[in-house]
């Protein structure tokens, strides 16, 4: 583990931190930080009306967009430079303007360089709206240095 942080809760919420910093596509579009913790993040966003799709519903893009930030602050919460291999998203209920969505990613695998995440987003009324599969792979580097780098 990388000093001085003398837990893994600390040094994934240092990476979130670092890396939400460094993430102006995230902040863009009113995504939160709201918890973090080794392999797992959740994040908050609310539906604005420049988010609606001709239906009067989210866009999914927006949603995928969402699910995708909360799936990297997941598989970056280890200070291991990750990026995504794949993703899909199975869309369940549409999210409807001014509803408050909440993104959570939980690691179901990392084993060498690749892992599965898994994302559940929710309303502000607990109603699923979405449901997020990544594909990580590990690059070269840390989330905390700058020379971070692909291969």
């Amino acid at each position: 583990m990388t000093a001085p942080y003398r837990s893994p809760e600390a040094l994934a919420k240092a990476c979130a931190e670092t890396l939400y910093a460094r993430d102006t596509a995230t902040q863009a579009l009113g995504i939160e930080l709201l918890e973090v913790s080794p392999g797992q993040a959740s994040l908050g966003m609310r539906v604005r009306a420049d988010m609606l799709q001709g239906h009067g519903t989210c866009h999914g893009g927006f949603l995928f967009a969402l699910a995708d930030s909360a799936f990297a602050f997941a598989c970056n919460s280890q200070d291991k430079a990750t990026v995504a291999q794949g993703c899909c998203i199975d869309y369940i209920a549409p999210a409807l303007h001014d509803d408050l969505l909440r993104a959570t990613a939980l690691e179901q695998s990392r084993k060498g360089r690749t892992g599965v995440y898994d994302v559940r987003i929710e309303n502000q009324r607990g109603e699923l709206i979405a449901l997020f599969r990544g594909k990580s792979y590990q690059v070269r580097g840390t989330v905390l240095a700058q020379e971070t780098q692909d291969d």
